[in-house]
């Protein structure tokens, strides 16, 4: 039983402060939960090579600790598939809930966690397993928060609405390089004893709201009603996993596709970007982090932007623009970095953020969601992403570190790579885009 409390029952007649609450309460999480993955992604590159993997080489460490970021990955498909059955059996508000305690906590505990110098193999292991508990509960979170706000506001402005959470990844990514920044100033005993924890048991205060927030949010209105309409004709409700794989196959394996240059892009720019510029390039960890940071605020704006333009010219339009753009920028966006200049570093990553990351996170929201019906809406974009996040997103700083090495040190692989998956974004949208249900 989906209780109402009191919600409208369509989208169009929800009031401005309710789609209001229903977007911070959406935003809140996807913030946390890229808080958490970019501050192990920036660890990753400065701190967890050293402290848990010291007896490898520089590059192996390195290679290690950004495996230990994909393992997250690969566990997120089942997370996305367990909560996002939450939320299309129970409704869209304990599954979000229970999402937000599994990052969260997850990520306040890798703060005290013990070094290997303090318990051997033991800590690498502990390690894993809490990134695996942060992957499983980040499976479903910006699945559902996508799916909350497209069924809490109305349909000329859903690309507009999706696309603040999209584009809060960029600040939940933001929050974690600052914090990373702050502390990479202390002198290398404390940076390496005590002070890379506190960005990891800061997240609490973040985590705390929130619960709060989501705990106090109503069901969706389409949510209810669809459920009370499938009451209404007795009908049995199935599982959803198996209705998306029985009638939407198709959607899926683009929806898919259509995020591969964006995630490629997000994590060449969020991850690899300070491991390649600090190890490979020798700027400071400062001078990265600064880069990314001011790189990161214009993809934060360039997302809703961007959105606002797929409200009003098509999702899958701009959507295409973003792919396009990120391709034609693979190699112009390393020819800057290589000048290890932390200006022209910026400015590639900034251009890159907020035209490539803000096309295709202001358009991906309204674009997924239009591929599923509101019984499997959630398991539908939950899937496409996550199965998307463990192939593509996780590995990509990993495949791009080893194609670095493979190519001596020169970028020339990873921005053939980044252009590989803007081509089959291409392929992904135009090839499912005609079949979108629209409002």
């Amino acid at each position: 039983m989906v209780p109402n409390n009191g919600a409208a029952t369509s989208a169009g007649s929800v009031d401005r402060a309710t789609i209001f609450r229903a977007v911070f309460a959406a935003t809140v999480g996807t913030v946390i939960e890229w808080y958490d993955y970019a501050l192990y992604g920036a660890a990753s590159g400065l701190i967890i090579s050293k402290l848990f993997f010291p007896s490898l080489e520089p590059l192996n460490a390195t290679l290690a600790a950004f495996a230990t970021f994909a393992v997250g990955y690969f566990i997120r498909p089942l997370g996305g598939i367990v909560l996002s059955h939450i939320g299309d059996r129970f409704g869209r508000k304990p599954a979000l809930i229970l999402t937000i305690c599994l990052m969260g906590g997850a990520t306040m505990a890798m703060g005290f966690l013990p070094t290997f110098g303090q318990v051997g193999l033991l800590a690498p292991v502990l390690l894993v397993a809490l990134r695996l508990v942060q992957g499983f509960g980040a499976g479903a979170e910006l699945a559902g928060a996508i799916t909350l706000l497209v069924e809490y506001t109305p349909p000329h402005r859903r690309a507009f609405y999706t696309a603040i959470p999209n584009g809060a990844t960029v600040v939940g990514i933001m929050l974690a390089t600052l914090s990373f920044l702050v502390i990479s100033s202390l002198p290398e005993s404390d940076l390496l004893g005590w002070g890379w924890r506190v960005p990891f048991i800061l997240s609490a205060v973040l985590f705390l709201v929130a619960v709060y927030i989501r705990r106090h949010l109503d069901e969706t209105p389409e949510y209810v009603a669809a459920m009370e309409k499938a009451r209404r004709q007795d009908h049995d409700r199935k599982v959803p996993l198996g209705e998306l794989l029985r009638d939407s196959p198709r959607e899926v394996a683009f929806g898919f596709l259509s995020l591969c240059g964006h995630n490629a892009n997000a994590y060449i720019l969020s991850t690899f970007s300070v491991s390649y510029m600090t190890k490979t390039l020798g700027m400071t960890p400062a001078a990265g982090l600064t880069a990314v940071i001011i790189a990161a605020f214009c993809g934060s704006m360039g997302a809703p932007v961007m959105g606002a333009a797929a409200d009003r010219w098509g999702a899958a339009r701009i959507y295409v623009f973003g792919g396009l753009f990120i391709g034609a920028m693979a190699f112009p966006l390393f020819w800057a970095l290589d000048t290890r200049q932390i200006g022209w570093a910026a400015l590639a990553m900034s251009l890159c953020y907020f035209f490539g990351f803000g096309a295709t996170a202001g358009a991906q929201g309204a674009f997924l969601a239009r591929l599923f019906p509101t019984r499997y809406r959630f398991s539908g974009i939950a899937v496409s992403r996550e199965l998307n996040g463990m192939l593509v997103a996780g590995p990509t700083p990993l495949i791009a570190s080893a194609l670095v090495g493979m190519a001596g040190g020169r970028p020339t692989l990873v921005a053939v790579y980044v252009m590989v998956c803007c081509v089959l974004t291409v392929i992904g949208v135009l090839g499912i885009s005609h079949r979108s249900r629209e409002e």
